[in-house]
């Protein structure tokens, strides 16, 4: 008995020290403190919402300035009953009367809009006194939010960016009423501003979505993705830390979040990587790392892939299977990484005996179902995107309802064994609190999505009425001149700096307005660019120094912060490296006129003889120790097969081939004369 309270009290414990991990990395887990009635409350409002989403989403016929801004009111009003002034507001059922009046006043400027839609639309850019308080009112409010929720790196971007909006509009020697008037009018009552394409992304898609992952982890698919990585390399040199790779890679397209994704898999996968001997900040930078990649994993991709079908303007079916050969290049690359230092260590698997049988994964495969029947929906065409995920959802309720039965009838899980009827009984009442929690965190995880988005609007407002966009793009075409690879890298350190601390679809958002046209104007496809920009804003989430995968990782390996940051960027040296492939060869991607098989092979199999070589240079280790000359040759070896040119791939894979025939031979050498 005493063993059972203290295998209990651990498990607690754990459970507290990583709600405390999300609170300090994860603005979205940085929540209010409910209990009793209030969290009821409060659970029963964010339910109510995600259902009225599903339902004004598939049925709404209104106008699309009645309904945004509604979805909007309602997001603040969630939003500040969620989310505290602070960082770590210990007050229990505690709402400071300032919260109250932010929360009431600010959603009332978005439902003020959708009610005098008509008169606002009929007024166009003449909007009155009224109109301007309560747009200035419901920008205010959504940036103060936007802190709470999301962080202050957008806001920095936001800042500095209607700053300078206000400062061009008086350059024409306009009033202060005058300027004030326009600005407002543009980023609060027309679709260039907080109602742009990425809210109205939001409410059509992505908010469905997020609710679809929300069931999907309410049946268990996590716990099953992280048993078939267990099967399938488990037992392998180092398992563990592959079975991180592959679990993460499966669970983070679906969670939308690195850093959560980080905690939730990394609870289990980091502990396990320690004990087979890896060093805390390798460990913690793996489960970072690949967490991350979770975002640029098909189909899903962390809802990221609905917006870029947006704003390239095509379907999602071909967003998805362009994604395919980036995505498996990076976690090629992660996988190459933590085999050769597990090599390195001399490091075991997990036995055989211990790992999950295939009988049990065959028996639980009903669990993907849900996520297989979205794919096939939504890529056949057959249905809209909206009533796909609709279905979705229903079809995960089913498979949860389905679960929770086959428990009680086979007592599995620590389930009492029970009769048909009872079970059920007992099944339809789990799956009823079930989907009133999935419903619940679904609408919870729309908020700051939403209001990201909102942000993200405001920026593009900003750019695309100033003209700032075209002075960015002139500006970095003339840097750049004749040689594209200094606009690339230019680039990509704008993706990674305003990256940093945004969620995965604000993010795409950001990038997309800003940095994807500089690339189209220097000539590369449109495709390749919003690909190229998409991978190194989502980067910044392991790139010091605001790496907060990396550091919520670092947490629960409890290793150093900075140390697991800079491995994380070592071991997601693909996500450096592959975007510049399909930049100047977007065969990678499916683009191009003279598409052939042997040249998406070609460029996919050279590509990952490059991360090889980079990666075996960077770990310092092949079958045995590499000296430091060895080291350059395999990186300078590896850039070569990175240009899509014959003779640099010949030269390449030479030099890798050379290095490794050299490893190989001294190392027997060595082992032949120890022995």
């Amino acid at each position: 008995m005493s063993e059972e309270i203290k295998t209990v009290e651990t498990a607690a414990e754990t459970e507290a020290n990583l709600e405390e991990v999300m609170r300090k990395y994860d603005r979205e887990s940085n929540t209010r403190i409910w209990k009793g009635t209030p969290a009821l409350i409060i659970k029963i409002l964010a339910a109510v919402f995600s259902v009225y989403c599903i339902y004004m989403t598939l049925f709404s016929s209104a106008k699309t300035e009645i309904r945004l801004p509604l979805f909007m009111g309602f997001i603040l009003i969630l939003g500040y009953l969620t989310y505290p002034v602070k960082k770590g507001y210990p007050k229990v059922n505690h709402m400071p009367w300032f919260d109250w009046v932010i929360m009431i006043v600010g959603s009332s400027a978005y439902f003020y809009y959708a009610i005098f839609s008509q008169d606002l639309i009929d007024r166009q850019n003449r909007i009155i006194t009224i109109d301007i308080i309560m747009g200035i009112i419901g920008i205010l409010a959504l940036i103060e939010l936007c802190r709470r929720a999301v962080g202050v790196p957008i806001l920095c971007v936001a800042g500095a960016l209607l700053l300078y909006t206000f400062i061009k509009q008086f350059s024409y020697g306009s009033s202060p009423f005058i300027v004030l008037r326009s600005v407002i009018h543009t980023l609060f009552y027309t679709t260039n501003g907080v109602f742009g394409t990425p809210v109205s992304v939001c409410y059509t898609y992505i908010i469905l979505f997020i609710i679809f992952g929300a069931f999907l982890e309410r049946t268990g698919i996590a716990n099953y993705f992280i048993s078939f990585a267990n099967r399938i390399a488990g037992w392998s040199s180092g398992g563990p830390a592959k079975v991180a790779v592959i679990s993460s890679a499966l669970c983070g397209m679906v969670s939308g979040s690195s850093v959560g994704n980080t905690v939730t898999t990394g609870s289990f996968t980091i502990p396990m990587m320690k004990k087979t001997g890896y060093k805390p900040e390798f460990a913690g930078a793996v489960e970072a790392s690949a967490s991350t990649g979770g975002q640029i994993m098909p189909p899903i991709m962390g809802a990221a892939a609905f917006l870029m079908a947006e704003y390239m303007d095509i379907p999602y079916a071909q967003v998805a299977l362009k994604a395919i050969l980036p995505a498996v290049l990076y976690f090629s690359g992660i996988f190459i990484a933590v085999h050769l230092e597990a090599k390195k260590l001399d490091l075991k698997g997990i036995p055989r005996s211990e790992l999950p049988r295939w009988s049990f994964l065959a028996k639980f495969c009903y669990l993907i179902l849900p996520l297989i029947m979205l794919v096939w929906l939504v890529s056949s065409g057959t249905r809209t995107m909206q009533f796909s995920a609709a279905l979705s959802i229903f079809a995960a309720m089913l498979i949860g309802f389905i679960h929770f039965l086959h428990d009680h009838l086979a007592g599995e899980e620590g389930e009492e064994k029970l009769g048909l009827g009872a079970s059920l009984a007992s099944a339809g009442k789990k799956t009823f609190f079930n989907t009133v929690n999935a419903l619940e965190a679904g609408g919870k995880s729309g908020i700051s999505v939403a209001v990201a988005c909102g942000m993200a609007g405001i920026i593009a407002g900003c750019i695309t009425s100033t003209g700032l966009a075209s002075t960015l793009i002139n500006a970095i075409v003339q840097m750049a001149k004749n040689a594209s690879i200094i606009g690339l890298i230019l680039t990509m350190l704008c993706c990674i700096i305003l990256g940093m601390g945004v969620p995965t679809t604000a993010n795409y958002c950001i990038m997309a307005a800003t940095t994807a046209p500089i690339l189209i104007q220097l000539g590369f496809p449109v495709v390749a660019a919003h690909f190229f920009v998409f991978y190194f804003g989502i980067v910044a989430d392991i790139t010091p120094p605001v790496a907060l995968a990396a550091y919520a990782g670092s947490a629960i390996a409890k290793s150093n912060p900075m140390k697991t940051g800079i491995n994380a960027t070592k071991l997601a040296i693909a996500a450096f490296v592959v975007p510049y492939i399909f930049a100047y060869n977007p065969v990678m991607l499916f683009v191009g006129e003279n598409i052939t098989a042997w040249n998406v092979i070609q460029t996919s199999v050279t590509a990952l003889f490059g991360l090889f070589g980079i990666a075996a240079a960077l770990n310092g280790y092949l079958f045995k120790k590499i000296n430091p000359l060895f080291r350059v040759l395999l990186i300078a070896g590896g850039l070569c097969l990175m240009i899509p040119e014959g003779l640099t791939d010949i030269i390449g894979l030479g030099v890798i081939a050379a290095v490794a025939v050299v490893q190989k031979l001294t190392s027997q050498s060595q082992k032949t004369i120890a022995a």
